[in-house]
């Protein structure tokens, strides 16, 4: 088995803090009215991490950039689920939820995961299952419970956007896990982003986003957003992916959010109420009881 090395720790830390501040940072570049319109905003950020992640694989790590047509369609696919449905949805978002907010509704990832996989496996989910699925739903409830009897339309909107990026995300991962593609993680994911940028900018020209007139906060948040977030961040997720057990390394899951809350309190002022307190432990107890079944019934590779 992988043991827990110095040097997977640090990169698994990097992945905390990197992917956790991440919801910030989208926050700040498509803020209202000083950042950039979401769908550009997420489209130039995945353009910029394609090429980085291009040049870092052929001419650093001498990879070869040759796919076979059935790699460039299952990337393509998938590239338009996590970028486009899936990243686009939570920038569109982030203009009038919180940050940490949307975190915590990204957290839910794994439960439509664990849905979707019942449903194309024909496969009844056992009652531990159906009972984390509930409570990670009724987490979801909680958090939105002031939104709800206050007949918010406005934040309802925002969380469905969100569940609707979080099913896209978890469709294009189950659709390239089952494909089943031989390319390094490098070369799929600057692919991936790349076909996503194509589809964000197209849909930014088809809905007419509005002219950038980004304030110098917004760059400074898309540029955190393209170097640490879709390089650093993915390049230290895959070496500790390496050096960690995955059980271990997808604790990411639970502490992104909470990193995402408290950043998102301390820098942008973004309330914490005990509907946050509520809604996020229902949150997390459902995803690990997710976690939990998946580690039951797949084996963990050595």
């Amino acid at each position: 088995m992988n043991k827990l090395n110095l040097s997977g720790l640090m990169h698994l830390l990097i992945v905390y803090i990197v992917w956790g501040s991440t919801y910030l940072g989208i926050r700040v570049a498509v803020q209202e009215g000083s950042g950039f319109p979401p769908m550009i905003m997420s489209a130039t950020r995945v353009f910029a991490g394609s090429l980085i992640l291009v040049a870092l694989a052929r001419f650093i790590q001498k990879q070869s950039l040759r796919l076979t047509k059935e790699e460039w369609i299952v990337l393509s696919v998938s590239g338009l689920a996590l970028w486009w449905g899936g990243n686009g949805l939570v920038a569109i978002a982030e203009m009038t939820v919180p940050s940490g907010y949307a975190a915590l509704i990204i957290a839910c990832t794994p439960i439509w995961v664990a849905i979707i996989e019942s449903i194309l496996d024909k496969k009844r989910p056992s009652v531990f299952l159906v009972i984390s699925l509930l409570i990670g739903v009724a987490g979801i409830a909680v958090l939105n419970w002031p939104a709800i009897i206050a007949g918010n339309l406005n934040d309802l909107k925002g969380l469905f956007l969100l569940i609707i990026a979080g099913l896209s995300w978890g469709a294009g991962s189950i659709y390239q896990k089952r494909k089943n593609i031989h390319t390094t993680p490098e070369i799929s994911s600057a692919v991936q982003q790349f076909t996503g940028g194509i589809a964000l900018l197209i849909t930014s020209f088809i809905i007419s986003e509005p002219t950038i007139n980004p304030v110098p906060s917004a760059w400074w948040a898309w540029g955190y957003l393209v170097i640490f977030g879709s390089v650093i961040a993915f390049t230290s997720f895959v070496k500790a992916l390496k050096l960690l057990p995955p059980n271990v390394v997808f604790t990411y899951a639970f502490v992104n959010p909470v990193v995402a809350v408290i950043l998102g309190f301390f820098i942008l002022g973004e309330p914490i109420t005990q509907w946050t307190f509520a809604g996020a432990t229902l949150v997390f107890i459902g995803v690990l009881g997710v976690f939990k079944e998946q580690k039951n019934s797949i084996p963990l590779p050595d």
